[in-house]
């Protein structure tokens, strides 16, 4: 099992966090990438509102996959999932002293 974290890079232009996904409804969001990361073997997006003004951050948790044309797409995992990624960004970002 790989647990690797990429992209958690606090001195970052915010400007290069930005990505924007569409959704099958052909409408897009930007969002602020916080993090890739692996975890039982599968990869993870970490992502926030780059907009958010609050103390704490909404992040949003999305498994990469890939479809039929081996494209990426980006699903929403279950919640158990999910709070086990988010646990292990909070570890990861506690160990690099990030807030």
């Amino acid at each position: 099992m790989s647990d690797e974290l990429n992209n958690l890079n606090p001195g970052a232009e915010e400007e290069d966090d930005l990505v924007e996904l569409i959704d099958e409804n052909g409408e897009s969001t930007v969002f602020e990438h916080l993090a890739t990361l692996e975890y039982e073997g599968e990869s993870f997006l970490a992502l926030c509102d780059p907009e958010s003004e609050e103390e704490e951050l909404e992040v949003f948790i999305l498994k990469i996959e890939q479809d039929e044309n081996g494209e990426d797409v980006y699903n929403v995992p279950d919640d158990d999932i999910a709070d086990a990624v988010f646990a292990k960004l909070v570890k990861m970002a506690e160990d690099f002293d990030v807030e």
